[in-house]
């Protein structure tokens, strides 16, 4: 496998956010850069992934480090899919909470069968309010 480099805390641009974010494929408000700028500042946690200078993946969460983390946003650019990176990220997005901490997730359609093979399960007992 490719050598990629793992980071945590990096201060991220709200425009290097949405570039990762388009070139993977995610559906975010990408065009809407104060918004991508406010979700790369008040993100509690921003682990990223490079090739060289690169910025080719992100694992964006917001958490409390002790109880709970939800992983908003796992984000890997098309070319590097399948490599690992996205595994990698949630890796070390674990790493980083400690072992007390919660992972949780909503998963896009289009990744449904993705997070079982990273070792998350199906959970029953979620509610969601949608945005008006």
């Amino acid at each position: 496998m490719q050598k990629f480099r793992f980071e945590r805390g990096y201060a991220m641009t709200g425009a290097e956010l949405a570039s990762v974010f388009a070139r993977s494929g995610i559906n975010r408000p990408t065009a809407d850069q104060p918004r991508m700028q406010q979700m790369a500042d008040t993100a509690d946690l921003l682990v990223t992934a490079w090739d060289g200078d690169f910025l080719v993946g992100v694992a964006r969460s917001l958490t409390d480090f002790c109880a709970a983390c939800y992983l908003a946003d796992l984000a890997v650019d098309r070319t590097y899919q399948k490599l690992g990176i996205g595994a990698q990220l949630v890796q070390e997005t674990r790493s980083a909470i400690g072992s007390t901490a919660m992972l949780l997730l909503l998963a896009a359609p289009t990744a449904m069968a993705y997070y079982p093979k990273i070792g998350f399960i199906s959970v029953e007992n979620g509610w969601i309010s949608r945005k008006p």
